[in-house]
């Protein structure tokens, strides 16, 4: 009798330890991964003012996120970190170089823009989970429409997942608008980006308006395209980032004045890019830095977008003008 307690005793030891050292272990995990996510963290990259040395420390970063999600698959802060890192590596480092390569490198390019949207669905993915997580039945209420029952319980603080998911789909769709099967699921990604709108107008010191300028400026008529509305969110991105992002005048210049084959302006908006300082806002160096290199690309390959690309007449509406 004496000796089964005994080995009920030394179980029930084991058993304790191996418990609590799982317990420990998943604590002091959940202590990283909260200071890694913790706001402004992200701001050791977006302030960073060499791209390159971003551009080769974000996968094995990413990568290291994810590991740690895979441990903690209900922490919301490790799923937003890492979905976003996601989708602003597939923008920057390689949607933006696949712009920038020439037709002779065709291969290149579609490989480049084939790997961006799937990262950028990835990172969506990563990040439309954490809100299923939080609001059961989220993404079946997104798929059939029902985007009030989705959206309505939404708070502030929900804002960032909203955007960060949202600008992923969008951006994927972007790369391929003959993509059918995603573009039937673009409203539902609007109404997301609607909803942050509604919570937070002045998100990201003008991201949100950011958002509609290259929304409305690239969508066709038939999906929502509207050159008003761009204008009128370009506005209100300047007017809500004190003039200090270069995105607001890249946006415009490469959606609608193109589309209106307005030089002059698509001149205009690249010079007021590269006079701002990236040093102006630190937050947003890199994007800055990255923005600026693409204008002065933009300038010296205007005849890939304009027919007329030595008529500096051209007329039409200036984003400084009154409507």
């Amino acid at each position: 009798m004496r000796k089964r307690n005994y080995f009920f005793i030394v179980v029930l030891t084991a058993s304790l330890v191996f418990f609590s050292s799982c317990s420990i272990k998943k604590m002091a995990m959940k202590q990283v991964a909260n200071t890694l996510t913790a706001p402004g963290s992200s701001t050791v990259f977006t302030g960073d003012n060499d791209p390159e040395l971003v551009g080769d420390a974000l996968p094995f970063t990413i990568k290291m996120y994810e590991s740690l999600m895979m441990s903690l698959p209900r922490h919301a802060g490790l799923r937003l970190q890492t979905g976003s890192l996601y989708i602003m590596y597939a923008n920057a480092y390689l949607q933006t170089p696949a712009d920038m390569l020439t037709d002779e490198e065709m291969v290149k390019e579609q490989f480049l823009l084939k790997r961006a949207k799937n990262l950028y669905l990835r990172g969506r993915d990563f990040i439309l989970e954490a809100l299923e997580n939080k609001y059961p039945g989220f993404l079946k209420k997104l798929e059939d429409k029902k985007f009030g029952p989705a959206l309505s319980p939404m708070k502030k603080e929900d804002v960032p997942f909203l955007y960060w998911g949202a600008a992923g789909w969008l951006g994927a769709f972007a790369l391929n608008p003959f993509d059918m099967k995603l573009g039937m699921t673009v409203p539902r990604a609007k109404a997301m980006m609607d909803r942050v709108l509604q919570l937070d107008p002045g998100f990201g010191e003008g991201s949100i308006h950011d958002f509609y300028v290259q929304y409305y400026g690239s969508m066709p008529d038939y999906m929502d395209g509207d050159f008003n509305k761009a204008r009128e969110h370009y506005k209100m991105a300047v007017e809500a980032s004190g003039g200090k992002k270069t995105s607001p005048h890249l946006s415009l210049a490469t959606t609608v004045a193109v589309k209106e084959q307005n030089l002059k302006e698509f001149k205009a908006l690249l010079e007021k890019v590269l006079a701002i300082d990236p040093d102006a806002d630190p937050d947003n160096r890199l994007l800055n830095t990255i923005n600026r290199r693409k204008a002065r690309w933009l300038l010296e390959h205007t005849e890939n977008f304009f027919l007329e690309a030595g008529d500096d007449e051209n007329t039409g509406n200036n984003p400084d003008n009154d409507e």
